[in-house]
């Protein structure tokens, strides 16, 4: 677990050193990314074991340690960040060549450090520990957020400064602090460690402060960051805006659901069923806009926004079903939904198209990127043959076991509204007259890096749909 912290930072200085040598300074960033994947991955077999590894980092106050602890839903966390820097770094090479990207030095040298955040977030084995490096990967995403230096940029930067940390200083702080003064530890405890500390409103108010506390949820009304973030190289959006960033917000919830508060607990909460209908709510109202966005990025953003919603919905009715379609749907979203922003990159180093509307015909000069877009579209609407299919499913068998009807129409619904909002481009790209410079009588993909790790997230989206057993064995030790 350490290496796996050091190695990103590691990569730091040495991409940093080589930054007149770019192919140097790129090989650096996959060989820094393939020890992490490789770190993560030898970790598997001790936590499918039910070993339970831990590092005791400092201890600032007495009793309160920063601690590293492995668990099933931090394990399964890692995986997918850290192979998904891996296929990112292959994309970013054709991304950010191709579309002549400024400052690329910077933008690696940053990658790898929220990378290593994020490493911390997943190990965290307190909620002190894991909001310590909870803001390290907010304030070390900021740069790349802002990475274009435009007036534009920067408006969106102080955006995404100001909700994220706004949420959590005023919030989740707080939330923690009275954990600690509650149970007298922050510690991540199978069953939870809040049980029969307060009575159930005091303990309903504390859920409500970490639920809107963990701003990166981007549960509504503290989502504006996410679409305003989506000025950023689409290698960031792709990554840390599809899976890190926004990941870290509902694994966090995921595990004070968990780990703080305990199924147990948070079934009997009356704060728990009304925040339900909040992410309810934030699921079908981002499908709602997403509906109305022309720009590709800002259609996908608030689709992610919604997506969120089903993990903190799952996460919120703390039943063995939920538990395991929050943590299925944080990795079958995240390779959908990456590969779709993969995709919108790929149209724009190829083709400077932006726009929705600008997509007639596409298919026929970019098909493998648009087949891979109408692939990762099915993920995320929860179709076969594709990974979604099996997160949302148990997401649904969740509120039958919880006796929410009125929350299963909600899935269904946004399933139809995904479909709504999501089909319609690789269906135009394919089947529609092609339009202005769209017409044409041969195939313009994108960079060879970029293509091929479209092609591999593209994959991911079948193969856990045909070979969803490990996951799901990991998800179902959640807890234990």
């Amino acid at each position: 677990m350490l290496l796996a912290l050091t190695v990103p930072l590691v990569a730091v200085p040495l991409v940093v050193a080589a930054r007149r040598r770019p192919n140097l300074r790129e090989s650096v960033t996959l060989i820094a990314a393939t020890l992490l994947f490789g770190l993560v991955v030898s970790l598997a077999p001790q936590v499918m074991d039910g070993a339970r590894p831990t590092v005791i980092l400092a201890e600032p106050f007495p009793g309160l340690p920063l601690a590293l602890v492995l668990e099933p839903l931090g394990l399964l966390f890692a995986l997918i960040a850290s192979f998904l820097w891996l296929i990112t770094s292959v994309y970013s090479i054709g991304y950010m060549r191709g579309h002549r990207e400024q400052h690329q030095t910077r933008f690696y040298a940053y990658f790898a450090i929220a990378l290593a955040a994020v490493m911390g977030v997943a190990f965290a084995g307190n909620m002190l520990t894991l909001f310590v490096f909870y803001e390290v990967l907010t304030l070390s995403t900021y740069p790349l957020v802002t990475h274009a230096g435009t007036d534009q940029a920067r408006r969106a930067g102080r955006v995404y400064l100001g909700l994220l940390l706004g949420t959590s200083i005023v919030f989740l702080l707080l939330a923690i602090a009275w954990t600690w003064s509650l149970a007298g530890t922050t510690d991540f405890t199978p069953g939870g460690i809040l049980s029969g500390t307060a009575p159930a409103a005091t303990l309903g108010l504390l859920l409500t402060l970490y639920v809107f506390g963990v701003g990166k949820a981007a549960l509504m009304p503290f989502h504006r960051w996410l679409p305003a973030a989506m000025v950023a190289p689409t290698p960031v959006s792709a990554l840390l805006h599809a899976v890190a960033v926004v990941k870290a917000g509902v694994f966090t919830i995921l595990k004070v659901s968990v780990y703080l508060f305990g199924s147990g607990l948070m079934i009997t909460l009356v704060a728990s069923h009304w925040l339900q209908y909040v992410a309810a709510a934030t699921i079908l109202l981002a499908s709602l806009v997403a509906m109305r966005q022309d720009n590709l990025k800002a259609r996908l953003a608030y689709s992610t926004i919604s997506q969120l919603g089903y993990v903190v919905l799952g996460a919120l009715l703390a039943n063995a079903a939920g538990i395991v379609g929050s943590a299925m749907h944080i990795a079958t979203h995240a390779f959908g939904k990456i590969t779709l922003f993969f995709c919108a990159g790929a149209i724009l180093v190829a083709t400077h198209k932006t726009e929705v509307s600008q997509m007639r015909g596409l298919g026929r000069r970019m098909p493998i990127t648009m087949m891979a877009f109408l692939i990762a579209s099915l993920s995320i609407i929860g179709l076969p043959p594709t990974g979604g299919t099996w997160s949302k499913w148990y997401l649904a068998i969740g509120t039958l076991e919880a006796g929410q009807l009125a929350l299963l129409a909600v899935l269904m619904i946004s399933s139809l509204l995904n479909i709504a909002y999501l089909l319609p481009i690789p269906l135009r790209a394919f089947f529609s007259a092609p339009s202005g410079d769209n017409v044409t009588g041969g195939t313009h993909e994108a960079p060879l890096f970029s293509l091929a790790a479209i092609i591999i997230t593209t994959l991911g989206c079948l193969v856990l749909f045909f070979y969803p057993e490990p996951l799901y064995r990991l998800a179902s030790q959640i807890g234990r």
